[in-house]
């Protein structure tokens, strides 16, 4: 029998008590991941206020504080209740102290036009199961498969030159005992829109202050591939943008505004 890996999150009711996994980078004395923060809005959002109907369109999540790994509530409240939006706000509180604020959009699915609007192609990027991992796995918190040029050959993809893509897939459960939704699973990963849009050949050297993501639709499948778009920087403040594909074909777009940031 495979032993079901650490998940970020224990749950005791309304609580949400972070494991070691929900470690980030930035602090020596531990910090809660930003991934996990915005995972966590989608979940508690989603099981509140989902609908079979309503598709997820667009999470926005403000990452106003570095937190440490003290047990975490989020609070929530219906904005706009309509026909055809629904329009929810979360506030994320580690140790009884705010630390981000959340938005998030679902709209109601209907009857697609039929009239054909030009949009980009999809990737001709290789289905996962196709792609090798990397040399040497950059976190076992994820599971990566860079998409590189070819003659390259780099242990993770925030080191290749050049556009950056890859395949993304989650490899421990969010909150123990608890599956992912399709919105929950973009959301836990979208985080990566930053260090794979604003990291250069030496590392990482911006910290993210928001992401925002938008999908048309659920994703289908456990691998995420994110693109990047476009990388914008100047005085310290980075702007990173992404696509974002499912096995099918695209499914949105990811976006993160950063500060530069030592680690200390």
């Amino acid at each position: 029998m495979t032993e079901t890996p650490e998940p970020f999150f224990h749950r005791e009711g309304d609580t949400y008590t972070p494991t070691l996994r929900a470690n980030g980078w930035w602090r020596p004395t531990g910090n809660l991941h930003a991934r996990v923060m915005i995972g966590l809005f989608a979940h508690v959002i989603e099981q509140q206020y989902g609908e079979p109907d309503l598709q997820p369109a667009r999470l926005t999540a403000d990452l106003y504080r570095l937190p440490n790994l003290a047990p975490i509530n989020v609070t929530t409240r219906i904005i706009r209740q309509g026909g055809r939006i629904k329009v929810i706000e979360a506030e994320l509180f580690s140790g009884g102290v705010s630390s981000a604020l959340a938005s998030c959009q679902l709209l109601r699915r209907s009857q697609q036009p039929e009239a054909s609007v030009w949009s980009q192609p999809g990737w001709d990027a290789a289905p996962p199961d196709q792609v090798p991992p990397p040399s040497k796995p950059f976190t076992d918190k994820w599971e990566m498969r860079p998409i590189l040029p070819p003659g390259v050959s780099v242990a993770n993809d925030l080191r290749a030159p050049g556009p950056r893509r890859t395949w993304l897939r989650e490899v421990r459960p969010l909150v123990s005992g608890e599956a992912y939704t399709p919105f929950s699973r973009v959301a836990t990963g979208v985080d990566y829109t930053s260090p794979i849009a604003n990291g250069s050949e030496t590392g990482l050297d911006f910290i993210n202050s928001d992401v925002t993501f938008y999908l048309h639709r659920q994703p289908v499948g456990e691998w995420i591939g994110y693109e990047v778009a476009d990388h914008q920087s100047a005085a310290g403040i980075a702007l990173g943008h992404c696509r974002l594909h499912d096995v099918q074909g695209p499914i949105g777009f990811s976006s993160c505004a950063a500060l530069a940031q030592n680690r200390r």
